[in-house]
């Protein structure tokens, strides 16, 4: 990477994005989360236009570009105040899986309706008992003649209402080893045997999470993705990346959202001896260093972009895993920030800042725990020892 320009396409992408972002607005976001709806009509639209397959090959309906310009789709969709959490959902985890390592036949079945919004996958792989530790994963899947049965929980599972398939983390018996090993399985929302709860969430979101049941869940043998059991560690990791960068590039747009807010109003404010309370370093000082932490993670993310991108997985983990702390801490700092820089109308529902603030605080918590980031980078990039 000799500079950080973009390319013109991605420059148009962009500006394209947040013009359609902007024409909605976080009006429009607010009104769908309490309203218990979904934002079916800015996804469709998104669809239509192509940019939530940015990422998905042309031959498949897709813009066949990169997780770069995915990035770019959720960047600017959070900063017009519409954060689309099923963006890291569908097109980046489901999509990328499949394109990776599905067969053909699940690519060609799933990745053109991916592409133009019509069809969601969610991802399954969380569960009460395991946290943050997949190899405690204790949904389990069995050979019956030539089917599967699944049977488990999940918990913290995004848009089941809204999707046409689960993406299920599930683990199944090696017969080589006797050893439980990674696999996972396309699971149609509508199957008999999977019931589902739904969890009342602190976050203004048009996204719902649900609690999932898998009672001997049949499956036919083509709902394992992939040619093989072997696909199944490789396939789960595949996803990873690019749901971290995605969520990061979220974060990044939410703060930029909030930022935003708060200097119009600290621009135009004035309470003492007419000037504006954004002259006052107690208030342009916060708000000015959250910019900074923004802008910072906004680097970090097209780093891990770019790697993702150019294949090299393994430094793109690295960077993914630092831009997804960095991010998730500069957008709660930007939000808490713009928050206070209004005083009692960052409170309201009409200037629309404190309605990001579960999001924001959830941010730090999942898809991955900011403690568990820390983790990875003092043991794999400063040397140290597990503590855990």
């Amino acid at each position: 990477m000799t500079n950080f320009d973009l390319s013109p396409e991605q420059d148009q992408l962009r500006e394209a994005v947040r013009a359609l972002g902007r024409r909605y607005g976080h009006r429009y976001f607010v009104e769908k989360a309490k309203a218990g709806e979904h934002t079916t009509e800015l996804w469709h639209e998104a669809g239509r236009l192509g940019y939530l397959g940015v990422n998905i090959p042309t031959e498949y309906g897709g813009g066949g570009g990169g997780i770069t310009e995915l990035a770019i789709v959720c960047e600017e969709l959070a900063a017009a105040g519409c954060p689309l959490l099923l963006l890291v959902v569908s097109p980046a985890i489901a999509a990328t899986v499949i394109h990776r390592h599905g067969t053909e036949e699940q690519r060609k079945r799933h990745l053109p309706g991916l592409a133009d919004g019509s069809q969601k996958i969610v991802f399954a792989i969380t569960e009460p008992e395991a946290g943050s530790n997949f190899h405690r994963l204790a949904t389990v899947a069995r050979r019956d003649g030539d089917d599967w049965l699944l049977s488990g929980r999940k918990c913290y599972i995004s848009g089941v209402d809204e999707a046409q398939h689960v993406l299920v983390v599930a683990r199944t018996e090696d017969a080589a080893t006797g050893k439980l090993k990674p696999a996972l399985f396309l699971v149609p929302t509508d199957a008999p045997g999977m019931t589902r709860s739904k969890l009342d969430m602190e976050i203004v979101s048009p996204e719902n999470q649900f609690l999932l049941y898998l009672d001997d869940v049949r499956l036919p043998a083509d709902a394992l993705v992939g040619e093989s059991l072997d696909a199944g560690l490789p396939a789960l990791f595949a996803g990873l990346n690019p749901e971290r960068i995605t969520v990061a590039a979220m974060g990044a747009g939410t703060g930029r959202y909030a930022i935003e807010r708060a200097t119009e109003y600290t621009a135009t404010r004035a309470v003492w001896g007419g000037r504006t309370i954004g002259t006052h370093q107690g208030v342009s000082h916060p708000l000015a260093h959250a910019a900074v932490q923004v802008e910072l993670a906004r680097l970090m993310i097209q780093k891990a972009a770019a790697l993702y991108d150019a294949g090299r997985d393994l430094e793109a983990g690295v960077a993914g895993n630092m831009a997804k702390y960095a991010s998730s801490e500069a957008a709660a700092l930007a939000v808490d920030t713009a928050v206070q820089a209004l005083g009692g109308a960052g409170m309201t529902t009409e200037y629309g800042v404190a309605t990001l603030l579960g999001a924001v605080r959830a941010s730090r918590i999942a898809p991955v725990s900011r403690e568990m980031i820390l983790n990875f980078v003092a043991q794999h990039i400063l040397g140290q020892d597990k503590s855990y």
